[in-house]
């Protein structure tokens, strides 16, 4: 790797350090999805679609949101930049300063927002769930849940705070690995502690905030190797705070839009039985390739693209495009694979004690008008990093509010004919709107992104994917899924029909010479290679 004054890195090899450190992140995000579902699992067969399931995730949203909004999605966003440059252009100590003064500072303000939202939790449930008040038993289990899960707000803001540090110095792997624990936490209150509670979905709650906290404490280690542990310095007035500051504040709803619009849906899913948790299920789905691949590749990206901003290379800016090319050859054949198997996954996943056959049709909508924009729901947090890396706020929040305001007359037409699913499509509908506009005005601030190799590079993923939906619609037509039971058999189709797609997917790829298939494989052979040395 080049050292920190070098600025003569070619763009392969920026690449590769970018691939690999997509892939440290791809597997232990892997692995969080995996327990994600086993712990998804989990609350299907313990609470089903019923009230307190309902009431547990419109609770948990609240907390979510405000996660995305002030933590890992504005504070990521403003701080990597920001302390990349403190990196490349200044002392370590300089940079230690800085992350010190931010962790103070947004400490300070988390434990402000929990006190708030517990005092106001009431008042929050009413405005994001007005459709529970004819209920008045799930309106106060959901006040209660919401008070129970504020302080997760506090561990998981100071979580993103030490991966923005980490990942600022290409340290990945325990940030990455934090969510796993998140995961056990709540897979083991939800067997440990539930037991003992007269309103078992009170122990979930608890998980959450143990699991919040496990994840900040798994990164102390790294950040004490890395010699950038916090410490504690009340300088709220400090350059690089007041910095991160200014990004921040329009940052809240550009990263973030997504977040934002998913929470219309909530509210307006209050209005329906089993909406909350139809959508949740849905989007939990459209999470696993997201995570592994869309999220890793952007979260590596952005310390990538910070650096080379800082040092003016905004040339190195334009090889975006082949990170949205990557990006595209993984995701559309997921969102395919998605569309056409959604009804045997989510049978096979989450159809057992108390979650129904009736509900699995209900995610199934739902999973399949999420999908429709998941290679939006990918692609914009490309894109933005691009904008986030050259310190650029302003742009992004302006789509967004189009974005949004797209997002909710889109909501209100299709949820009459569509109910929860419409709420679900119009979520992707502006995200795709999202996409196309970001794409508009950073091809204005950089000029051309080589959209004719992009094009060819589409072309050859539509290609490709044709033998994926000819599997997916054979395993998808099977009979196996009528039957009751016979979970073996019908995880063994699910397993085939998956595998038999990804092998026609990639030969189809080989057969046309694609420079994606072939980076990819060049990359894994140089571990290989390592590997054996």
């Amino acid at each position: 790797m080049p050292s920190k004054g070098d600025s003569s890195a070619t763009p392969h090899q920026e690449r590769v350090q970018v691939v690999e450190a997509a892939g440290v992140i791809g597997v232990a995000t892997l692995l969080s999805r995996i327990l994600g579902f086993v712990r998804d699992m989990v609350l299907a067969r313990l609470f089903g679609a019923g009230l307190a399931a309902d009431a547990f995730f419109v609770a948990y949203r609240i907390p979510n949101l405000l996660r995305e909004l002030f933590a890992e999605g504005s504070m990521s966003a403003a701080f990597i930049p920001v302390f990349s440059g403190y990196l490349t252009r200044r002392t370590k100590r300089d940079a230690w300063e800085l992350a010190s003064a931010a962790f103070t500072t947004l400490l300070t303000i988390l434990t402000g927002v929990c006190v708030l939202g517990i005092l106001a939790a009431p008042w929050i449930v009413r405005l994001i769930a007005p459709g529970f008040s004819d209920n008045p038993e799930r309106e106060a289990l959901t006040t209660l849940l919401t008070r129970i899960m504020f302080p997760y707000l506090l561990f998981i803001g100071l979580a993103a705070l030490a991966m923005g540090v980490l990942n600022s110095v290409r340290s990945f792997a325990a940030p990455a690995f934090s969510p796993v624990l998140f995961n056990i936490a709540i897979i083991a209150s939800a067997f440990l502690l539930a037991p003992h509670f007269a309103e078992p979905i009170l122990a979930v709650a608890v998980g959450v905030v143990i699991g919040g906290l496990a994840q900040l404490l798994s990164q102390m280690p790294a950040l004490r190797r890395a010699e950038l542990l916090f410490g504690w310095r009340y300088d709220f007035a400090h350059e690089g705070v007041r910095r991160i500051g200014w990004l921040m504040a329009p940052a809240l709803i550009g990263l973030s839009v997504t977040q934002v619009n998913i929470l219309v849906s909530t509210i307006l899913a209050s209005y329906f039985p089993g909406g909350p948790t139809y959508l949740f299920y849905g989007m939990r789905l459209i999470h696993f390739p997201l995570g592994i691949f869309g999220v890793a590749l952007a979260t590596a990206l952005l310390p990538s693209l910070s650096t080379q901003a800082a040092k003016g290379e905004l040339d190195a800016l334009r090889g975006l495009g082949f990170g949205l090319r990557l990006i595209f050859f993984i995701i559309v054949p997921a969102m395919v694979g998605l569309i056409l198997l959604r009804v045997p996954i989510v049978h096979l996943f989450f159809e057992h004690g108390r979650f129904s056959a009736a509900d699995t049709q209900g995610t199934a909508a739902a999973v399949l008008a999420y999908a429709v924009g998941l290679w939006a729901f990918a692609g914009v947090r490309i894109v933005v990093s691009a904008f986030y890396s050259l310190q650029d706020t302003r742009t992004p929040v302006l789509v967004a509010v189009v974005a949004l305001a797209a997002n909710i007359a889109l909501s209100l037409l299709l949820m009459g004919p569509l109910r929860h699913a419409g709420l679900a499509l119009a979520t992707a509908l502006s995200a795709i709107l999202n996409m196309g506009l970001l794409l508009v005005f950073l091809t204005r601030r950089l000029g051309a992104f080589g959209w004719e190799a992009i094009l060819r590079s589409h072309a050859r993923v539509v290609l490709a994917s044709v033998p994926i939906v000819v599997t997916c619609l054979w395993v998808a037509g099977l009979g196996v899924w009528a039957q009751p039971e016979v979970w073996a058999a019908k995880t063994v189709m699910l397993i085939v029909g998956i595998g038999v797609s990804v092998a026609g997917y990639v030969t189809v790829h080989a057969l046309l010479g694609s420079d994606e298939l072939d980076f990819l494989w060049d990359l894994v052979r140089r571990k290989l290679v390592r590997a054996e040395s």
